[in-house]
């Protein structure tokens, strides 16, 4: 049994989660997860003991100094609770169960068995599980987001793909199969990363899968610095791509190969829905301000539970870009940390989405694990 003393009552919660490695291309699922945490301030009350699912050879403990003290950090999976004050900006509280981890190494049906438990004491309505994948997708576009879930009502009522895919998963898949046989809501929200230029930080994958749990969840997130930083890395990898005459003409390709599948796509629906992200962005109440501080410990020492290396590289801010450049995206990116086969990939499916982006749910791909 799972005791949480520490924690109070719960409102409408909803557990969000992302985890490093092979679902995580370019960092882009974990660091939205890690954003949500920073902005809103969360404190973390629980962590997975690392000896039941971590392989310390492949993930190694951190040692570090505070205050001349040495100390530990474990690789392993941790939760915090954050409570927005306004989340829809109707005046309307909600809380957020956001589980930051790695995948684990072993043992994944008692790791997925050891979540749910803890959604259930908490009173959890729907898991939402953030990845990432490798695509053939320009970096100039829009990152496409594709939302699966298992639950045919789901799929219908929000709006969702159907998950159809076969072949290897990673925890991702794991966590989602594991939430369809306890009967607890579950959807994956999978961001396609270009595989040309995979290495993390991409910022513009991250704000894309925040701005899609937005329309999700019908919240309001603060974004930060964030919008910066994306525009900061795609202005980066413009300048790379024209330094060689080959990336560029293979960028331009993939461009061509987007916006023909994407013409039929511009519908009035994916319209409303960036004018409604607009307005939000206007309220002048938006912003870090709307959540409160109302995160929770265990009366512990944390020591060996919080995570302390949250150094987040940001690139250097860009100079006013040339009218020549290519035009920005609103979306960033991120790409996989660990080498995966770019052809193996499936095609996300949502509005706006492109049809040469390799997601999830399609049966392609063998990384996106679901």
């Amino acid at each position: 049994m799972i005791e949480l003393d520490g924690v109070p009552e719960l409102i409408d919660p909803v557990m969000v989660a992302a985890f490093e490695g092979w679902n995580d291309a370019g960092d882009a699922a974990s660091a939205a997860v890690a954003h949500l945490d920073r902005e809103w301030k969360g404190e973390v009350f629980a962590a997975l003991d690392a000896e039941d699912y971590y392989d310390f050879q492949v993930n190694r403990p951190t040692v570090w100094l505070d205050g001349g003290v040495r100390k530990i950090t474990w690789p392993t999976t941790r939760l915090s609770v954050v409570r927005i004050a306004d989340a829809n900006g109707k005046g309307k509280p909600r809380d957020l169960v956001l589980v930051r981890g790695i995948e684990p190494s072993m043992r994944w049906r008692s790791f997925c068995n050891e979540l749910l438990g803890f959604a259930h004491e908490l009173g959890v309505e729907m898991l939402v599980v953030l990845g990432a994948l490798l695509g053939d997708t320009p970096h100039t576009r829009p990152v496409p987001v594709s939302g699966v879930t298992s639950d045919p009502d789901l799929a219908r009522t929000m709006d969702l793909e159907e998950t159809r895919y076969e072949g290897p998963t990673g925890i991702v898949g794991i966590l989602q199969e594991a939430c369809t046989h306890a009967g607890v809501p579950a959807v994956s929200l999978w961001a396609a990363v270009p595989h040309y230029v995979s290495q993390p930080p991409n910022p513009k994958a991250t704000l894309a899968l925040l701005n899609r749990l937005e329309d999700l969840l019908d919240l309001r997130i603060p974004l930060g610095e964030l919008s910066e930083d994306a525009r900061a890395w795609q202005l980066g990898v413009d300048q790379l791509a024209a330094e060689d005459s080959e990336v560029a003409e293979y960028v331009q390709s993939l461009e061509e190969a987007r916006d023909t599948a994407e013409l039929p796509e511009a519908s009035g629906e994916a319209i409303a829905r960036e004018f409604e992200r607009y307005l939000r962005r206007r309220d002048p109440q938006a912003g870090p301000g709307l959540a409160t501080d109302g995160g929770v410990a265990d009366g512990r020492d944390g020591s060996y539970l919080r995570d302390t290396t949250s150094g987040r590289t940001r690139p250097p801010r860009p100079a006013p870009k040339d009218p020549k450049e290519p035009k920005e995206a609103k979306e960033p990116r991120e790409q996989h940390r660990e080498p995966r086969d770019a052809e193996e990939t499936h095609e996300p499916r949502e509005p706006g989405g492109s049809a040469d982006a390799k997601g999830p749910e399609d049966g392609t791909s063998d990384d996106s694990g679901e």
